[in-house]
């Protein structure tokens, strides 16, 4: 999740104790069977969650089904009548198709086909162990691959978070895939070659047990961080963005739920917040959410030419936002840089929804997937 928190909450405050709870389901005392490392024929090394840890999980019937892609396994959940064009859901840090459980069944009572993927590494996908496996433009060659697979055509694609920088690289090269595009809380950013954007995070495979977390003081029931118009309000200053990259990377603490709790308007329930963490049984399956962040500095001199892709998308193009989120990713300049450039975005709804932080499929899902579905009745395919 390409995310800032605010200054204010830097500051760690009696919520590391809630943490200091949390951290065995992530750092070691799981299920108490050591997990089973495979090989792909190309030498790399993953885990795979045991299914076990997907059972029952609130408010998500959805079976899993299965994409092989450079020898692993690339999970997905396929529901609504299949002949029907096809709504792509992808998500972003840390999380996983579970974001989408709110969305799903309001999207296919719509007439459609829902496809929720989940990346390498997170979700029901499997795991790589080694950080150096991870790359953005290995998530992104895995995203054309996977709707490759699939014999995807006339999609709408919703995105968010990295799911985003990864679908809206992909939308960029290849706009005769998509008919409709739907962004929340992402963009595609354009960083110059040779620019690096933030330090490379030393001694990535160093475990950090005194890191604490830079969203625990933000409580449960989120504070606001914008006036009505959607103008930061005095003194909610973003931090620094190296410091998640060292946190989702080094600290024993890092786990998934903590950031869904911290960057959503409403408190998570403890069932929920279980759910986001159940992929992660252990640390060594932890490898995808770990690098996330850092994947930022994947970025220079490789964006340009799809972002020029994007702004010449004339095809129906929506941003629905959240009001509240804290990070830069929740900025009326990043909803306005899709919205000025890219011109199937003239002229569409275009949407701040109250009550709602980052990830806002949590907070308004229900509201997020009726907008997607009257975009789509108002835009039909051509």
């Amino acid at each position: 999740m390409i995310i800032r928190t605010m200054a204010p909450y830097k500051m760690i405050l009696i919520a590391i104790a809630i943490l200091v709870l949390c951290v065995p389901m992530v750092i070691g005392c799981g299920s108490g069977n050591a997990p089973k490392i495979m090989t792909t024929a190309d030498g790399v090394r993953f885990v795979r969650t045991p299914d076990a840890r997907f059972k029952d999980l609130p408010g998500f019937p959805y079976k899993a089904r299965y994409v092989e892609i450079d020898g692993l396994r690339q999970a997905y959940v396929d529901e609504g009548p299949a002949g029907a064009d096809p709504i792509l859901l992808l998500h972003g840090e840390p999380t996983w198709s579970y974001l989408y459980r709110k969305m799903i069944p309001v999207l296919v009572a719509g007439g459609h086909r829902v496809i929720a993927m989940d990346h390498v590494g997170m979700g029901r996908s499997d795991k790589p162990i080694d950080i150096k496996y991870y790359t953005y433009l290995g998530h992104v060659d895995r995203l054309e691959k996977f709707i490759e697979a699939l014999k995807l055509e006339h999609i709408t694609l919703y995105c968010h978070d990295w799911g985003s920088l990864i679908g809206l690289y992909v939308a960029g090269k290849h706009p005769e895939w998509f008919d409709r595009i739907v962004v929340s809380d992402g963009t595609l950013p354009v960083v110059p070659a040779g620019l690096q954007p933030y330090p490379p995070v030393q001694d990535p495979n160093k475990i950090n047990k005194d890191l604490v977390s830079p969203f625990a003081s933000i409580p449960p029931q989120q504070p606001h961080f914008y006036d009505a118009e959607g103008n930061p309000l005095p003194g909610k200053q973003a931090e620094d963005f190296a410091d998640w990259m060292v946190y989702a990377m080094t600290a024993a603490s890092f786990h998934p739920a903590e950031v869904v709790e911290a960057l959503t308007y409403f408190p998570v329930p403890a069932q929920i917040k279980a759910a986001y963490d159940a992929p992660f049984p252990s640390r060594i399956y932890m490898a995808g959410p770990r690098v996330f962040p850092s994947l930022v500095n994947d970025l220079p001199g490789v964006t340009e030419d799809a972002w020029i892709g994007l702004t010449r998308y004339t095809k129906p193009f929506l941003t629905i936002w959240a009001s509240n989120d804290p990070g830069n990713l929740g900025s009326k300049t990043i909803q306005n840089r899709l919205i000025n450039n890219i011109p199937g975005a003239a002229g569409r709804p275009h949407v701040r929804i109250p009550q709602a932080s980052h990830f806002l499929q949590e907070d308004q899902g229900a509201e997020v997937a009726r907008r997607i579905n009257e975009f789509i009745v108002a835009n039909p395919r051509q």
